[in-house]
């Protein structure tokens, strides 16, 4: 059975075409609904979310739509070394009384959700599970796998999705390097994930033995087909749908993305402690050259989100984490349906131009 073929029957969908999850503001139930709805597979990015969201959320899928869709979920992250908050505090202070906020604050570290969201997501109704940052547990993988869903991890190497094979993980998604939003690096440092999706993708379709999902600077036909030809059984796509009608993200946000070139983003810890492709904007400059003042995640992310949030209300694009791939200024307007369906018949037109 050809990969492709292979995945559509894994996963009961009609294109092997995955909307990418992307929390904190992005991913909407609208938006994984239009895409699963189209025949491709909605994710809902539930990093962030209660449980009691994301059982919320999928309902609002599910009215949306009866075909598959999926949840993603952070792995827990080992809290990194400490670093004194002081210089962080100072230059968050200024922006602060720009957007009318108190002065910052640091936050309490926040305690572990993960065994709580992923008992919501096995409640849930959703077809799929993935994974950034590492692996569930043995338990969590259980509990999963008894509520009838297929698992999906995400690997930035070669040994990551070896990990992921070896847990008992049903699907892999290579993320180049050319992916927006945070690496999914679990072993080693993001620095040394950063592989391209040309050369991920084929070396990761020759060590593992399940199917491989290619994601990472994929905007069109051009690109699904490139995928398709190193090994890949299909493709994620979030950039894509950034500018989408359903897509979450503020309208200053989506113009951003559609204005952004190629060489207008960068690897950034700044908004989250973590490693993000985004669109450079005055806070990443800000923090250029500045890497220790930097909290560990999930301590900068917390510290962050009031001016986030702050900014985003107010289309102060400068202060908000724009997270974009490097192909971002192939993004497109309209539904999200719309976008799919353009994907699958601009796919098949490189096929058909290929063969001739």
């Amino acid at each position: 059975m050809r990969a492709p073929q292979k995945l559509r029957g894994l996963l009961r969908i009609e294109h092997p075409l995955l909307g990418a999850p992307m929390a904190g503001g992005p991913s909407t139930p609208a938006l994984a609904a239009a895409v699963s709805r189209a025949g491709g597979l909605g994710i809902l990015g539930c990093a962030y979310s209660t449980p009691e969201q994301i059982l919320e959320w999928s309902r609002e899928v599910q009215a949306r739509t009866d075909r598959p869709f999926g949840i993603n979920l952070f792995a827990d992250v080992p809290a990194g070394a400490p670093v004194d908050p002081r210089p962080m505090l100072e230059l968050l202070g200024p922006l602060h009384a720009e957007l009318g906020l108190p002065p910052p604050e640091l936050p309490v570290p926040p305690a572990s959700a993960l065994d709580a969201q992923i008992e919501a997501v096995a409640q849930s109704g959703a077809a799929v599970f993935s994974i950034v940052f590492g692996l569930p547990s043995p338990a969590q993988l259980q509990r999963l796998g008894r509520a009838g869903m297929v698992r999906m991890g995400t690997a930035n190497t070669v040994e990551e999705a070896r990990r992921i094979e070896a847990a008992g993980i049903e699907v892999v998604v290579a993320q180049g390097s050319e992916a927006g939003g945070h690496r999914a690096t679990f072993v080693g440092t993001a620095e040394r994930g950063l592989v391209g999706t040309l050369a991920l993708v084929p070396q990761v379709t020759d060590a593992v033995r399940i199917p491989v999902v290619a994601a990472g600077g994929i905007m069109d036909g051009r690109g699904w087909v490139a995928a398709e030809a190193l090994g890949a059984a299909g493709v994620q796509l979030g950039t894509a749908f950034l500018a989408s009608d359903e897509c979450g993200a503020v309208p200053a946000y989506k113009e951003a993305v559609l204005a952004a070139t190629e060489d207008g983003t960068a690897i950034t810890r700044a908004f989250s402690g973590r490693a993000a492709r985004g669109l450079v904007n005055r806070f990443l400059t800000a923090l250029e050259g500045r890497a220790e003042a930097v909290l560990p995640y999930p301590l900068q992310n917390a510290l962050t989100r009031p001016m986030r949030t702050a900014a985003a209300r107010a289309g102060r694009t400068e202060l908000l984490s724009l997270w974009a791939g490097q192909a971002a200024r192939l993004a497109r307007r309209g539904p999200a349906a719309d976008i799919v369906r353009w994907l699958v018949e601009d796919a098949a037109r490189v096929r058909a131009a290929l063969q001739e």
